[in-house]
């Protein structure tokens, strides 16, 4: 990239204006242009994300647009990049620099700066914004990164310039599982006469149970590797999604000593599995990876003394109540959480062990397409016909998908030198 890249006045991005697929577009806009305190950024890949779904399906009515008229304002979709700066504002200039890498934590905390007045009630109480919501999204060839966003802390730089776009591009979704298992909290009472200390995380040398093996659940797994528990258990209804697992996680856990565990409950007995692992002392952390009412309930089941149940995967709102059984909380002591999003420290954290090489991210893809590709990618999302996480690159124009069922750094290479 040269030291002054040529920016157009237009560019490619997928516009939201109303509500449903039918006012889903992607189309030529204007290229923004960033004002003092802002910067421009090349978005190199991007990353379709499930909750899309319900941004499009709700449009001003989302929780995170607070009344925006989408239809007179459309909305730049897309929480997931990896970017590359190319313009910087006037009132930045020094801080940061052309041809930089970063990625953006998607989940803004902080007050709307810019276009209030185009929130409810002029943004009153507004104190948590997202990008591909009311502020700019990656799902375009260029994002405008905002003033929220830089006040946050929310841009963060890559580790090294070597990490490829669509590995870093995977860091928010990665983060989420991050956020969820850095709210684990177990209390620790080793001597009775001594007063109890806190363990955050996932217990090390314990027993982690995953209920969900899809993308995020896969994801999960991965994180929990770096904890160190003695066994890890995924458990799916999906024998496809359970040999991923095996195929993806099985030597690097054996290398690390742990037990991995890829099971259907409706062929093994997984309570029976766990009382057998446990000694009948029960799981020390469980984590529900699939919006289930029946997958919460009985869950609870496999906790142990002093367990964390995460509830992670989100009910619909209007079926999201469930039965709990207090006494599992109350003698077993249990802690339930759960979580939103991360922070950016779970990115930051997530770029650290991406670089390190004790996650990767390229197993987790599955196809991979250009821009004009996304809302197919999304309506198959939707459908759940796609088993992993779906990449674009918004600046190589290409007819074609491909699926994978991995995706390097010398993949991504090679792709990109052969498009146009």
């Amino acid at each position: 990239m040269s030291d002054r890249p040529v920016i157009p006045d237009q560019m490619r991005a997928l516009v939201l204006d109303g509500v449903g697929f039918d006012h889903l577009h992607v189309r030529e806009i204007p290229t923004p242009r960033p004002g003092p305190r802002q910067l421009l950024a090349r978005v190199d890949a991007a990353g379709i994300c499930t909750s899309l779904i319900k941004l499009v399906a709700q449009g001003p009515d989302h929780s995170y647009i607070y009344g925006w008229d989408v239809a007179r304002y459309p909305l730049i979709l897309g929480d997931e990049g990896s970017i590359t700066l190319v313009e910087v504002g006037e009132d930045l200039q020094g801080r940061y620099q052309l041809g930089e890498r970063y990625v953006i934590q998607p989940a803004v905390d902080h007050a709307p700066i810019n276009h209030r007045e185009r929130y409810r009630d002029g943004a009153k109480g507004v104190e948590k914004l997202g990008v591909g919501y009311t502020l700019p999204g990656h799902l375009a060839e260029y994002v405008l990164v905002s003033e929220e966003v830089l006040a946050a802390g929310c841009l963060l730089p890559l580790p090294g310039s070597d990490l490829p776009y669509a590995h870093a591009a995977l860091s928010e979704p990665f983060s989420c599982a991050i956020s969820g298992q850095d709210h684990h909290m177990h209390l620790i009472q080793e001597d009775p006469l001594k007063p109890r200390s806190v363990l955050k995380g996932l217990k090390p040398d314990g027993v982690t149970v995953i209920i969900g093996a899809g993308a995020m659940g896969r994801m999960h797994v991965d994180a929990a590797l770096s904890y160190r528990p003695r066994v890890i258990i995924a458990s799916d209804l999906i024998e496809s999604r359970l040999e991923r697992v095996r195929t993806l996680f099985g030597a690097r856990a054996e290398k690390l000593g742990i037990a991995l565990y890829a099971v259907n409950p409706a062929e093994t007995d997984l309570g029976a599995l766990i009382d057998d692992l446990t000694h009948y002392h029960g799981a020390d952390d469980v984590i529900v990876a699939v919006g289930a009412r029946r997958a919460i309930e009985t869950a609870q089941a496999y906790c142990g003394r002093g367990a964390v149940l995460n509830l992670f995967g989100g009910l619909k709102k209007g079926e999201d109540m469930v039965n709990l059984d207090t006494g599992i909380v109350h003698y077993k002591e249990i802690n339930v959480t759960g979580s939103s999003g991360g922070s950016p420290w779970d990115i930051a954290r997530m770029l650290e062990l991406m670089a390190t090489g004790a996650v990767d991210a390229g197993s987790h893809i599955a196809q991979i397409g250009d821009l004009d590709h996304s809302i197919e990618f999304l309506e198959m999302v939707q459908a759940q016909d796609i088993d992993g996480k779906a990449i674009v690159y918004p600046h190589r124009r290409t007819n074609e998908k491909l699926t994978v069922s991995a995706w390097t750094g010398g993949d991504e290479k090679e792709y990109l030198a052969s498009g146009s």
